[in-house]
């Protein structure tokens, strides 16, 4: 299953900083990792909360792939527009789903401050 995350210059660090293996751990006040099952939401994302809100108004968007059996115990919520699902991960199974990662998570979308 191929799915995206939007994410701003200090997570995409981390992710680099693990050879793109991997997401690194959530914070305290974020119960759940959130992929999203579309490159358009991802963008809609990068653009309309990364490039707002974080220090250097950059975002990105990765895509990777996680075996699908594995991905089937999740739950997929529509978070808004019926094209805005979203795999639910809890953070305390985040290091089990980057298990399931195959291959590297690669960068596919750039969003430069402005």
């Amino acid at each position: 299953m191929v799915l995206y995350r939007p994410v701003g210059t200090k997570e995409l660090k981390l992710i680099e900083e693990s050879g793109f293996s991997r997401f690194p751990p959530r914070l305290p006040e974020q119960p759940i990792f959130y992929p999203v099952l579309t490159r358009q939401y991802a963008e809609e994302i990068a653009l309309g909360w990364n490039v707002k809100y974080n220090d250097d108004h950059k975002g990105y968007v990765t895509s990777f792939e996680v075996d699908e059996p594995y991905c089937g115990q999740f739950e997929i919520h529509q978070a808004g527009d019926a094209r805005h699902k979203e795999l639910w991960i809890p953070a305390e199974r985040l290091e089990e789903f980057n298990r399931h990662i195959v291959g590297k998570i690669r960068v596919i979308s750039e969003f430069p401050g402005c």
